[in-house]
């Protein structure tokens, strides 16, 4: 991959280093590319970070090949994509589908389906996700393909420049809206388990609305956003005032309505890394959360929240 810059007057006379900086580059992708030969050219001629730009000039970063993940075996799946360019994908992810391997997981999850996407097509695959969903939650996450666009979105992660929105269904009728500010931590008898712990826990804040009540069920439709994300906020922090998610293995066993916890990445807005052109997706309710009766979800949900 090869990216052009068209100096400006406003960029006269800065490094390189710093100009790739001002562009979202990390300091250890620059090392990387700084060590690679003919990583760094301008004008045409190979130029060191410590070169000074001049306008008018065009400042080339080429990237070296990529190597494929390894220990990743390619794994025939079907993989909903909403979106890809030569940066990045948005991905519609189904339930039951860990996002990496892991001990019991070599052969079965989101990244063996998209070493064999990517084989398929006869591309380098490094797995690079940026934003993890439970193996059970559904919906949209983003793979980066290349480290520039890694490094952008996982700072703009870090700077809560990606919006996502989820939805949940929940055990009651939830309040019309509210803030859980309660700290989480682990369970002190489970590697897995969360719970909140106003002593041990790490901050975490979670923001909801209910946008439907269903008397016949006694479940309410939520919609969620967090301003932290630690390990299961949301269904803990739900459980925690009350409205557990059904079908929740470790927090509310009930699944007379849903074999799965009833969360799903609904909503998922940022800024192209590259480009920087708005993005915006939606993944609809799957069928397996619209035993409420609610199959469209538009009107539902303001976009202010």
């Amino acid at each position: 991959m090869t990216i052009n810059y068209l100096i400006t007057e406003a960029s006269d006379h800065k490094t390189i280093e710093k100009y790739l900086l001002e562009q979202g580059y990390s300091q250890s992708l620059i090392r990387h590319l700084r060590n690679t030969e003919n990583s760094i050219t301008a004008g045409g001629n190979a130029v060191y970070t410590t070169y000074r730009l001049m306008p008018g000039e065009v400042l080339t970063i080429t990237f070296p090949e990529e190597k494929n993940s390894e220990n990743i075996v390619p794994t025939e799946m079907p993989i909903d994509i909403l979106f890809e360019d030569e940066h990045l994908l948005v991905i519609n992810k189904a339930a039951g589908i860990p996002i990496h391997p892991s001990q019991g997981n070599f052969h079965n999850t989101l990244a063996n389906g998209l070493a064999w996407y990517f084989q398929e097509k006869q591309e380098p695959f490094t797995f690079r996700a940026i934003n993890r969903l439970d193996r059970d939650t559904t919906g949209l996450l983003i793979i980066a393909k290349n480290p520039l666009s890694a490094c952008i979105l996982s700072d703009m992660v870090k700077k809560h420049e990606i919006h996502r929105r989820y939805l949940a269904v929940v055990l009651g009728e939830l309040p019309l809206e509210g803030i859980i500010d309660s700290p989480i931590a682990r369970t002190h008898d489970s590697t897995i388990e969360r719970c909140v712990d106003p002593v041990n826990g790490d901050p975490a804040k979670t923001y909801f609305r209910r946008l439907y009540y269903d008397s016949v069920t006694g479940h309410s439709l939520a919609g969620l956003r967090l301003e932290t994300g630690r390990t299961h906020q949301i269904r803990v922090h739900l459980k925690s005032i009350g409205y557990p998610l059904p079908g929740d293995f470790l927090y509310n066993p009930d699944y007379r309505y849903i074999k799965r916890q009833a969360l799903h990445s609904f909503r998922l807005n940022f800024i192209h890394p590259i480009i920087r052109v708005p993005l915006f997706f939606e993944a609809a309710l799957p069928a397996d959360m619209q035993f409420l009766g609610i199959t469209a979800t538009e009107g539902l949900w303001d976009s202010d929240f």
